[in-house]
């Protein structure tokens, strides 16, 4: 195990142990068996101890990790087959933002994420993440497709913001997001929304209204990250932990604040430690939402997901 968090030291010193033990028991031919199944223990429990109690701030990171599976990772292994569409046809194909058509457990959907990229190249071809205005409309038209096609859509978040760049929003960057919010609310099909790393602000939300909105165990939904929120009221990054326990942007803060409808459970350690068992939880959830939200008319489904909406939040006038 490469220790990426500090958090995580503990368990790679017993790993470092046990690696030890093993290497001393195969030069001397001296049974450690005893030893080594202590050690084990001890791993196990030091696993639990670790991962069952991450702060907000930790659980951000979490959802950092280089090798958390990402939204082609999660097609990959969900879908039976996938085919990717392109472009918004008014600017160009922005490569932040993917979709296209999917099938899942026999069934066929409309599947658009966030991707961020594995590697420095490839961050840099994904923007990290962020989309740009043709980003969004992009979204909307392969939504739009689904909706012609009387397909479910499903939508994968993960991303540090949308692109806050000048060009962006030049082309549009806070209407694109915002056409998206209400074309998303009164789609005639059924939308399932998944936080499957970062979910930051309205680059989240842009692909985020649906009848049905889950977290992963360890990522975060929030109008700002930690740092940039440290950055404004303490003018520095040093209290990014104060402020990540102050935003709420765990999934179990969203789901107490009645912002999500469930959390969709992840191997302990994290969704990188077995990519598999993260994908099939995900697949799990998608298609036992999908068996039920096929059930109901267009006039309910709409209807449901405009008043799940409406009533987040409180208004005093």
């Amino acid at each position: 195990m490469e220790t990426t968090f500090d958090f995580e030291k503990p368990i790679a010193d017993l790993q470092t142990q046990i690696e030890k033990v093993n290497q001393v028991a195969e030069k001397t031919h001296v049974d450690m068996s005893a030893t080594v199944k202590e050690l084990e223990k001890k791993l196990e429990q030091a696993k639990v101890d670790v991962y069952q109690n991450l702060t907000g701030w930790q659980k951000v990171q979490m959802s950092r990790h280089p090798d958390r599976p990402q939204t082609f990772d999660y097609i990959e292994m969900i879908c039976d087959e996938f085919v990717e569409l392109h472009g918004d046809r008014t600017v160009r194909d922005d490569k932040a933002i993917v979709g296209g058509f999917a099938s899942i457990g026999g069934q066929s959907v409309m599947v658009i994420g966030h991707q961020k990229g594995k590697n420095t190249k490839e961050r840099q071809f994904r923007n990290f993440g962020m989309a740009n205005p043709e980003g969004y409309r992009k979204a909307l038209r392969l939504m739009k497709m689904a909706e012609k096609f009387n397909k479910p859509i499903i939508t994968l978040i993960d991303t540090m913001g949308a692109y806050p760049g000048l060009e962006a929003e030049e082309r549009g960057q806070g209407e694109a997001i915002a056409r998206n919010l209400l074309e998303m609310s009164v789609l005639t099909v059924p939308v399932i929304c998944i936080v499957i790393g970062e979910g930051a602000s309205g680059g989240a939300l842009g692909i985020g209204v649906g009848d049905r909105v889950y977290m992963m165990e360890n990522t975060w939904y929030s109008v700002i990250s930690p740092e940039s929120c440290s950055s404004i009221l303490w003018r520095s990054w040093d209290h990014k932990e104060r402020a990540a326990e102050a935003l709420k942007l765990t999934a179990n803060d969203m789901l107490a604040n009645g912002l999500i409808d469930g959390i969709i459970p992840e191997p302990l350690g994290g969704a990188h430690q077995n990519p598999e068992v993260a994908a099939q939880n995900v697949k799990s959830q998608i298609l036992q939402d999908l068996s039920f939200l096929k059930s109901k008319d267009t006039q309910t489904l709409v209807a449901e997901r405009i008043d799940k909406f409406s009533k987040m939040g409180v208004v005093n006038e």
